[in-house]
């Protein structure tokens, strides 16, 4: 069994591979903020385990060994947000941290019977899909940046980066949350900034914080 330093980063591999299942070493340690070289100390050890296909100057991949780790880890994640959000009634930008210390130290017996009566819920309070306890993953809705919109299109906000420090308690003050119906109402060409109508307010995005909340597009009757 792999430890909690080993299991955390075989999740941030898999949260972040790209279209061809690789992730570049110097990404990974920016995503988990620490140095290239403590990257490679633990990748080298995950490469012995037969958890990661490991290559100095390389992209690294999982092995089908490592991916079910990582989705294992993931699973439990996201569970346990569920039960905080939807049970204790903690927000949705707390569950993370909370999640991150319950993950580690629940059994599989306690993870299944959370999911049982969660009801087996398909996503997490952000909107990630929570795979099964054979790892499978429902497959999710279209999902776009807001960045990656038009003016005048309008789309349902479905899940919401949770991985983006103080985000999720950023979107929640100016009133996004999952479900909710935005509108495109400008784009600046000059900074990529988006400016949105939520319930007739106009709120305006960042190009980096619209790039980190995806959205579902209604499709518009062909007269409007």
């Amino acid at each position: 069994m792999t430890n909690i330093s080993q299991e955390d980063y075989l999740t941030a591999i898999y949260r972040n591979l790209d279209v061809s299942g690789e992730i570049k070493q110097n990404l990974l340690a920016a995503k988990l903020e620490i140095s290239n070289a403590a990257v490679t100390d633990m990748l080298r050890k995950l490469s012995r385990d037969g958890l990661v296909d490991y290559q100095k100057y390389k992209s690294i991949k999982l092995t089908n060994e490592g991916e079910s780790y990582a989705k294992n880890m993931l699973r439990r994640h996201r569970i346990w947000e569920v039960f905080l959000h939807q049970t204790l009634g903690m927000t949705w930008d707390k569950v993370h941290d909370e999640a991150e210390k319950l993950e580690h130290s629940s059994s599989d017996e306690l993870i299944d019977l959370l999911e049982e009566f969660l009801g087996y819920p398909e996503v997490d309070p952000h909107g990630y899909p929570i795979p099964d306890k054979n790892g499978k993953i429902k497959k999710a809705k279209t999902a776009v940046a807001i960045t990656e919109l038009k003016e005048n299109d309008s789309a349902k906000v479905i899940m919401v980066n949770d991985d983006v420090k103080n985000l999720l308690s950023y979107v929640t003050k100016i009133g996004i949350t999952l479900g909710i119906q935005i509108k495109i109402k400008d784009i600046l060409d000059y900074d990529g900034s988006v400016l949105i109508l939520i319930d007739n307010k106009e709120v305006n995005l960042s190009s980096k914080i619209a790039s980190n909340i995806f959205v579902e597009k209604i499709k518009q009757a062909k007269n409007e």
